[in-house]
């Protein structure tokens, strides 16, 4: 069980697999007030930095599913070098319909929310594991401003204009599942420059260190295309956020 190679040469350098900087992570916590002894469950956990640093700064416990080795093994990692191993578990294995044993005070799903099927999906997953009264956090895409063609789309890696919504009607749409919406942080252009551009020098070094791979034509290919599209694309359009939700 894996997520496709690509993304585990990509974003084998990286802490956190969206366009989120440590500040905002931190950001993020302190705006939920997050108090020590908080519960919190994490699917599509990546390499863990988010309960982690957590675990650290606030106090809390938590368990984090994710589908790749890699990410996993560093997850583990990263926990034992901020010397909280004994407040945060991770699980290799996809979370695709995991609910816990016993409720937790947040769950999230930041930046993986083809867990769910889409955030409908997500956010009804996510509930199975909540407590009531407790906080839904969900990471996702939305327009910072409208494509003016299928194709621009297409070159921020979405499936078509469709795929996402502009900010005001994804924060509607929250509201018309029946949840409030009761914080958000979002990415701007430079946390989404320290997520894509370092990837290039990751992708550099490991066609560096691997010429021979059958593998190596298509990261070679990435690296060559993917400054310019996300100079032209992803940079200018596509905005990401995370959304704390409780239920009315």
């Amino acid at each position: 069980m894996d997520i496709p190679r690509i993304f585990n040469i990509t974003e084998s350098a990286h802490r956190i697999h969206n366009p989120f900087t440590p500040e905002k992570l931190a950001t993020l916590g302190a705006a939920l007030r997050l108090e020590p002894g908080t519960r919190v469950l994490d699917l599509g956990s990546g390499s863990g930095e988010m309960l982690c640093t957590w675990a650290r700064d606030y106090g809390i416990s938590g368990t984090g599913i994710d589908m790749s080795p890699l990410f996993t093994n560093q997850a583990k990692l990263r926990a034992e070098e901020l010397g909280v191993a004994d407040r945060v578990e991770f699980i290799h294995g996809n979370a695709t319909g995991y609910v816990t044993d016993e409720k937790v005070d947040v769950a999230a799903c930041v930046g993986a929310t083809w867990i769910g099927g889409g955030v409908v999906g997500t956010i009804e997953l996510l509930a199975e594991s909540l407590r009531t009264g407790g906080i839904i956090l969900v990471g996702e895409p939305y327009w910072r401003q409208s494509p003016p063609t299928e194709e621009v789309a297409k070159g921020c890696r979405a499936g078509g204009i469709s795929d996402f919504l502009m900010l005001p009607e994804l924060l509607a749409s929250f509201g018309d599942l029946d949840y409030d919406v009761v914080e958000m942080v979002l990415a701007d252009q430079d946390s989404w420059d320290r997520y894509e551009a370092a990837k290039w020098l990751t992708m550099r070094r490991w066609l560096e260190a691997n010429p021979d791979d059958d593998f190596a034509k298509d990261v070679r290919a990435e690296l060559i295309s993917a400054p310019e599209r996300y100079a032209a694309y992803t940079r200018e359009y596509l905005g990401w956020g995370v959304f704390a939700l409780m239920a009315r």
